[in-house]
């Protein structure tokens, strides 16, 4: 149908599109008729009879959600028989409702308690006859407190009719209709967990979980409902790719990661994916394996992104970047397709920062770093004058000086190439190696170790560690930490491999020496069990010790993995920035503003070693913020994928909620340590079909975003609830 529509709704002349509903049309004009089963989002049911308005010509009333538009209508929202409709329909509703309001989680935010103000006193003459059925809060994710429940059906038709799922339906309970799970539980019933019902339910008969409900706080709809996305600190739109992946189309998830990072098949390897850890599907079984799914979603790229990303004119002017590590390189990256000129300032004889010198090349194929090294080298930059300029082995001493040497803009990512040892009696004696200095011989292939291993330390590093010692022949690995094996910092994955391959953990440890052999070499490491341990505010360790439980942990080589620092001075005045904790550059803000205009720093060198995904986000905060101080717009959004619909009819998957896990490919014991060299990298990810079995899993939590958010009366009025009805204040 085309043309234009013209009614007169309250005195109001009113031109809408042909195919509307009354009620569609008088809210699009911010004229408010009361409605509860009416959902955007929902076929119209016109069963909770409080959208019924008089029209003219018309005996009684007609159903405004339900009866469409016509030429000359003219509708009475305030018709007399429609306010005594309305006033009985919610008279019908808290028959069966709680009277309570205060104690409810919804107070404040309950569609029925907001209506109920808008209609007004009642009277309540209808006797209370309240559902006598019990909260259900056996199944995960969703709970159900049903003795809330007005049966306005939209979760059921959520379920049924827009996802195509049927896990819930109205049923007989003792005689009395109620909305009920089709099976002996959300998980027996194939529910997909996709919350519709929840986003829909007008009352919070159906809701999160409590735990759950306690995250949303405080975020937007988006930050709350797609926590993997918002966990990730890039914020790359998790959801989007997975579902790519599912339809087969690996290019487009692929570049939906480029959208934010340059570098997804590292990050495939290597990420240390927070997504995973707010992921919902963890409420179920385990969460869904997004990293995995990245990296062989980024080895199927085929390059098609390169022609929808932006590259803009030379605007002469000039960018020195501090080291070519994860951060420094993506500031490089955005830096010259802004139209800059970069030239980059490496210490060591290669690019890669610590995705080269701090993790092992079989945990990471050097094939795979180096491709996308030279993409960020390469990509949009066809005019000469606009190519990233690299000088390796050339280390900068003094940042601000570059300034003086004609450059704009500095930014600086040095990382933390420096490891620290604990200052324990022997930690002088020969075969005592530090982390950082071990890991990077390893890469240039100068490591050495002896027959016994001991590494200090709990992390991820200490892992790379102990599987390096394993791969140059230690004979024995032990790795001893702080931490108790549930709060190590290493990932389960990383840990769980690294004991397949016969390291021993010693958790709850603390180290008091390390032994000498007579001959100013290492013998071994004293340790003992401790009780527990905390920082205080001043980071200083705290430990309450477990009598009775030294013992000594023989070693011929110690490794001290306990954290790493950045390898300028501590002087202020030697590298030019103002620091702090030490040696760590002082910045201002998330875009990494440092003490000297003109100069700014990101990555480890400012927040302590933590990631590669962090260290990239907080780069693409600073080259925004350093291009607007270069004259630009600071925005370097890409829309490199195709559009994507989100198709809200799920439908059913049976056993959804027990699908389990798919666990990656990985090279078994002994190979991997004993031909490490030859077997290239040891976790080989998925195939094909592992990936569009695992992307299958995914709960499609960005599907709720795609649901009209609850609105309250206020919302519909002109000034947005500044000409509310005298005396009633909003719920």
């Amino acid at each position: 149908m085309s043309g234009t529509i013209t009614l007169t709704i309250d005195g109001q002349t009113v031109k809408t599109e042909p195919g509307k509903t009354i009620l569609e049309a008088a809210l699009d004009h911010g004229i408010y008729i009361p409605h509860l089963c009416s959902h955007e989002n929902l076929h119209p049911a016109g069963a909770c009879r409080l959208c019924v308005v008089g029209q003219q010509g018309v005996e009684g009333v007609v159903t405004s959600c339900t009866e469409k538009v016509q030429e000359g209508m003219v509708i009475d929202t305030h018709d007399e028989t429609a306010e005594k409709i309305r006033k009985l329909s919610c008279d019908f509703m808290f028959k069966t409702h709680p009277a309570e309001c205060t104690g409810c989680p919804k107070y404040g935010k309950c569609q029925l308690q907001s209506i109920s103000q808008y209609v007004g006193d009642t009277g309540r003459k209808l006797k209370a006859n309240t559902i006598n059925v019990k909260a259900d809060h056996s199944n995960p994710i969703i709970l159900h407190e049903m003795y809330r429940c007005i049966l306005c059906g939209r979760c059921v038709r959520a379920c049924n009719d827009l996802r195509g799922v049927g896990a819930i339906r109205f049923g007989e309970v003792n005689g009395r209709r109620q909305v009920v799970i089709d099976g002996a539980s959300l998980k027996d019933a194939d529910c997909r967990f996709c919350t519709a019902c929840v986003e829909v339910c007008p009352t919070g008969s159906i809701r999160e979980h409590e735990e759950l409900a306690e995250k949303l706080v405080g975020k937007t709809r988006e930050e709350g409902f797609v926590p993997c996305r918002n966990a990730c600190p890039a914020h790359v739109d998790v959801p989007r790719y997975i579902r790519f992946i599912k339809e087969g189309d690996y290019a487009a998830a692929a570049a939906v990661v480029r959208e934010k990072v340059p570098f997804p098949h590292a990050l495939g390897y290597i990420c240390v994916h927070n997504c995973e850890l707010e992921c919902k599907r963890t409420e179920l079984n385990e969460p869904i394996a997004i990293r995995n799914l990245k990296r062989y979603a980024a080895q199927q790229d085929n390059g098609a992104w390169k022609q929808k990303g932006f590259q803009k004119p030379l605007t002469g002017k000039k960018l020195a970047v501090v080291g070519a590590g994860p951060a420094g390189l993506t500031v490089a990256y955005y830096a010259a397709k802004l139209g800059h000129s970069v030239t980059v300032y490496e210490a060591m004889p290669l690019a890669g920062g610590q995705m080269r010198y701090g993790i092992p090349n079989y945990r990471l194929p050097r094939e795979a770093l180096d491709a996308e090294i030279q993409e960020i080298l390469t990509q949009g930059q066809q005019d000469p004058q606009n190519q990233i300029k690299i000088l390796y082995q050339t280390p900068v001493h003094h940042a601000p000086e570059l300034l003086k040497q004609g450059f704009d803009a500095v930014f600086v990512a040095i990382g933390t190439h420096a490891g620290t040892k604990l200052p324990i009696l022997g930690n002088d004696l020969d075969g005592v190696l530090v982390n950082a200095d071990f890991l990077r011989d390893f890469e240039e292939g100068n490591a050495k170790v002896g027959k016994k291993v001991v590494v200090l330390g709990g992390g991820n590093v200490a892992v790379d560690c102990a599987g390096v010692a394993l791969r140059l022949g230690a004979e024995s690995v032990s790795m001893a930490c702080l931490e108790a094996y549930g709060q190590m910092t290493a990932s389960d994955e990383e840990r769980n491999w690294a004991q397949e391959e016969g390291v021993k953990l010693y958790n709850s440890k603390t180290f008091h020496e390390i032994l000498d052999d007579g001959n100013g070499h290492c013998a071994g490491v004293r340790i003992q069990g401790i009780d527990k341990f905390y920082f205080d505010q001043d980071r200083k360790v705290h430990m309450e010790l477990a009598e009775g439980t030294e013992e000594v942990l023989e070693a011929d080589t110690v490794i001290f993995a306990v954290g790493q620092r950045p390898t300028i001075s501590a002087d202020p005045d030697v590298f030019g920035l103002e620091l702090t904790h030490g040696n760590y550059i002082q910045t201002k803000g998330p875009a990494g503003e440092t003490s000297v205009t003109g100069v700014w720093a990101a990555g480890d060198a400012v927040t302590g070693t933590q990631s590669v995904i962090k260290a990239i986000a907080a780069a693409r905060e600073a080259v925004q913020e350093i291009d607007r101080y270069l004259g630009g717009d600071g925005n370097i959004d890409e829309a490199l994928a195709p559009q994507q619909y989100k198709n809200p009819y799920i439908g059913v998957a049976e056993h959804f909620g027990d699908k389990e896990r798919v666990q990656p490919r990985v090279v078994p014991v002994p190979e991997r340590v004993t031909n490490y060299s030859t077997c290239g990298p040891m976790d080989l990810g998925f195939d094909g079909e592992m990936a569009a079995c695992e992307a299958a899993r995914c709960l499609q939590c960005d599907l709720r975003c795609e649901l009209a958010p609850q609105k309250f009366w206020s919302d519909y009025m002109p000034g947005n609830g500044s000409d509310k009805k005298p005396g009633i204040e909003e719920g």
